[in-house]
């Protein structure tokens, strides 16, 4: 039998109330996770106003505007249960009834049985800034751009490139800057075409293929950190297992998607009509997107209807900005540290007892070098970068004044039409409008002629580079706001990368290990692999793939997004595997490599299933394209996805019963070297 350090020794009453209520809040946190909502509340104004007195006092916000007449004595504010809240809320609650306590907290942390969260999170993170930055370098919307000269008007060819682009980016970075770049790219190819009637068939197609792909390399998604951390699995030998049923399933799913689910002509049209750019379009220098106001009024007219609109997206695609040597040294870094990565874990299986090897002191120390990259490349570029911002951004104060003339225009017309005494009421209103504004433009003009003054130099904003009335009194808040806009415009990609990083996932992702340790202490865990065991004694290897397969892709739907259904089903196999040490009963090598595998397929493939939050990423895909007015409803994403996740799961499933039958032998597995700490 194994030597083991067992962390779900405790009690084993499920019987017992804290366990019972336990598991209830397991439940009911993974339903807000899937329906986020918002709690109302009020609180006394008299309290409000003094709160936010407190804070002006104190020169954290600004000085509030003192309302005129009567108002309600209550405040109604909002709370918002969502990814974030809801699973530390529930730690919290658990912890109050002593439900859990530090044990649990610090293997949910910590780590326990191979599972390592803080590792884990320090590594995904580091690796995260690698490939966006890639992405923040323009090399991928520039790729796009080439792919769709490629593919040329040709509908289902250009829908081909798009499929072996996306999948090939993928394996390589991840999904997460597929989706940061390419779902902008196809809101804008969609919306220049005049007969692609919706973007679906791309949209959806991008979003499966990019999970799909990530299901390659252990470093392209959490859950394949999760998992082989969780059974000792070298990242070689992962990728080596994962790669055949992967490709297999994305060539199968690409006549399923063009011929099937998406067999219109109004989705994927034979010949794509695109808008022309003009010829002064095309000879226009392109400008690096991470510049703020780096397009003037264009990032407003862009969403505009009509022709302007359409034209400004089409050369927002078609004349894409492309760092190359940041693209170079980032793509660089990233295949070196991929290499160091595979070399260290392979490396880490041979050493000595009581010697670790982390993966994460490789990308921690890459992460810093392209930190340092973008920094120094932005500090070298300051002047020019801040000579951008600040054209465009008068650009859109003069705009913004315009539309304010001409609505002080329109006030006074309307006040003249409506007669003597409309004029003798409003005249003076209207007129008094017009000299506020006046003043009010004279005073702002001030104040940013001496924060350009500010912005120009080679540190934040000063306090004499604003305090010019009490109204534009220094703050906390102003501080922070100006030297964001500094960073922004003195290192414009630093700055874009490190507001996407995932930070969401790391508050999300300790929650979750903790009440999955919580499930295990109270008990639940080793019922649920009393029937998992029951299932597969009753079905056998393909039973176990397809068993494993099914409720991986299930429970990322219910289950905290299928970075919480990794941790559980980690934790279900783990206890699986004890059992059988305990009782002395074998499990073959087939049964076991058939359901760590089929529930590597499940998890990266669940993420394109029913629900957008079954996955971080569907949550980022879905904001992206709501800021490009495609609105996705859960329903919508249910109903085209159900037919998608179905044959992709089917193929990879059939694969993996062929591959493990024929490498894979009937012995024995030993689960000793898996369960040793």
């Amino acid at each position: 039998m194994a030597t083991t350090t067992d962390s779900s020794s405790g009690n084993r009453d499920i019987s017992e109330w804290r366990s019972i209520v336990t598991l209830i809040v397991f439940v009911i946190t993974n339903v807000v996770v899937l329906f986020p909502f918002h709690i109302p509340f009020c609180i006394p104004r008299w309290l409000y106003n003094g709160f936010l007195g407190a804070l002006s006092s104190m020169r954290i916000i600004s000085p509030r505007n003192k309302t005129q007449g009567t108002s309600s004595p209550w405040v109604r504010l909002r709370f918002s249960m969502n990814i974030v809240t809801a699973p530390v809320i529930a730690d919290l609650f658990l912890l109050a009834i002593k439900a859990i306590g530090g044990k649990e907290v610090k293997d949910g942390t910590v780590g326990a049985d191979h599972i390592h969260p803080i590792d884990i999170m320090v590594f995904f993170i580091t690796l995260a800034y690698i490939a966006i930055s890639i992405d923040a370098s323009g090399l991928i919307r520039y790729l796009a751009f080439r792919v769709l000269q490629w593919g040329g008007k040709v509908g289902h060819r250009l829908f081909f490139y798009l499929y072996l682009f996306f999948f090939g980016i993928g394996s390589f970075v991840g999904n997460d800057p597929i989706i940061l770049s390419g779902t902008a790219f196809l809101a804008y190819m969609t919306r220049v075409s005049s007969n692609i009637v919706h973007p679906r068939a791309w949209i959806y197609t991008q979003f499966a293929v990019a999970n799909i792909a990530s299901a390659i390399l252990v470093s392209s998604n959490p859950t394949n950190l999760v998992l082989a951390g969780a059974f000792k699995i070298r990242f070689i030998y992962y990728t080596a297992n994962m790669v055949v049923p992967v490709i297999i399933t994305a060539i199968v799913l690409f006549p399923f998607l063009l011929y099937i689910v998406f067999a219109s002509e109004s989705l994927i049209p034979v010949e794509i009509k695109m808008h022309e750019l003009p010829e002064d379009a095309r000879g226009k220098k392109p400008v690096n997107p991470n510049i703020p106001n780096a397009r003037g009024t264009a990032e407003q007219q862009e969403d505009e209807p009509g022709e302007q609109g359409k034209l400004l997206s089409l050369e927002e695609i078609m004349n894409p900005f492309l760092d190359k040597r940041g693209a170079g040294f980032g793509a660089a870094i990233m295949a070196l540290a991929l290499v160091s990565v595979l070399s260290l874990n392979a490396a880490s299986q041979n050493l000595p007892e009581g010697v670790v090897l982390q993966v994460y002191w490789v990308t921690l120390p890459a992460a810093f070098i392209m930190l340092v990259w973008d920094l120094a490349f932005g500090w070298l570029h300051r002047h020019e970068t801040r000579e951008i911002a600040r054209e465009g951004r008068k650009q859109v104060e003069e705009a913004k004044a315009e539309q304010a003339r001409l609505q002080r225009e329109e006030l006074e017309l309307a006040a003249s039409q409506g007669g003597d005494q409309v004029v003798s009421v409003t005249g003076n209103d209207v007129s008094g409008i017009g000299s506020d504004s006046e003043i009010v433009k004279s005073q702002s003009t001030t104040v940013d002629e001496k924060k350009e003054a500010s912005l120009e130099k080679d540190t934040p904003p000063t306090e004499a580079a604003t305090k010019t009335n009490n109204s534009d009194q220094r703050t906390l808040s102003s501080v922070a706001r100006d030297a964001y806009r500094w960073s922004q415009e003195t290192f414009p990609t630093a700055t874009a990368v490190l507001s996407h990083l995932p930070y969401a996932l790391i508050p999300f992702a300790f929650a979750m290990f903790i009440l999955v340790q919580a499930l295990v202490t109270k008990g639940w865990v080793e019922v649920f692999a009393k029937g998992w065991d029951h299932w597969v004694n009753k079905t056998g290897t393909v039973g176990a793939i397809g068993g494993m397969g099914f409720l991986s892709v299930i429970l990322c739907n219910f289950s905290g997004t299928n970075i919480g259904t990794t941790i559980l089903l980690s934790r279900i196999i783990q206890s699986w595997l004890r059992l059988h040490d305990a009782s002395g009963i074998p499990i073959s090598e087939r049964t076991y490599y058939a359901t760590i595998y089929s529930m590597a397929l499940g998890v990266n493939y669940g993420a394109f299933s029913t629900a957008i939050s079954a996955s971080l990423a569907g949550l980022l895909w879905r904001d992206i394209l709501a800021k490009k007015h495609i609105h996705v409803r859960r329903l919508d994403f249910a109903r085209v996805n159900l037919p998608i996740i179905a044959i992709a799961m089917s193929v990879g499933c059939a694969v993996l019963i062929g591959e493990i039958y024929i490498i894979r032998s009937d012995r024995p597995f030993d689960i000793v070297p898996v369960l040793e700490e």
